[in-house]
């Protein structure tokens, strides 16, 4: 059952959380180099790009509750690396629900009504953004070096 948990924790990690870090990514961009006026094309490319955040958020919700039900299965719920990485992934879903999202939906209410997007903005937004992506990419070291772990692997 370990190997099932493990693989489906795996599998939704790459596929929920691997869109969010790249559509995210993509936005700041994008919102940029949509024109002042009829940018409609461009508009509906962030528009795209913020539904992918949101909808890949939603199920990347999966991928904590897959890898609390293997490290149960593991018996190492306790285990530090394990620790720290419940509370990176608590803090990058904090920054992704409170920081990243409701910019990006600022960014898409200033584009509907043809307002420019103040470059300022987008920096913070890629900053947050840059911030969800490192924590992520902290997590996923951690989940496969393991420091201290007993697993032998």
């Amino acid at each position: 059952m370990t190997k099932i948990l493990l693989t489906l924790h795996v599998l939704a990690a790459i596929v929920a959380v691997g869109p969010v870090t790249v559509a995210a990514s993509m936005f700041p961009p994008a919102a940029r180099r949509v024109p002042a006026r009829d940018g409609a094309v461009a508009v509906g490319t962030v528009r795209l790009l913020h539904r992918i955040c949101r909808v890949y958020a939603t199920i990347g919700v999966s991928v904590p509750v897959l890898g609390l039900a293997t490290a149960l299965a593991m018996g190492v719920l306790g285990s530090g690396w394990l620790i720290t990485s419940v509370a990176l992934t608590a803090a990058a879903a904090g920054v992704l629900i409170a920081f990243v999202l409701p910019r990006q939906e600022e960014l898409l209410e200033r584009l509907d009504v043809e307002k420019p997007v103040e470059h300022a903005t987008t920096v913070r937004l890629a900053m947050f953004t840059g911030i969800f992506n490192l924590l992520w990419a902290t997590v996923t070291v951690l989940m496969i070096v393991r420091p201290g772990s007993t697993t032998g692997a």
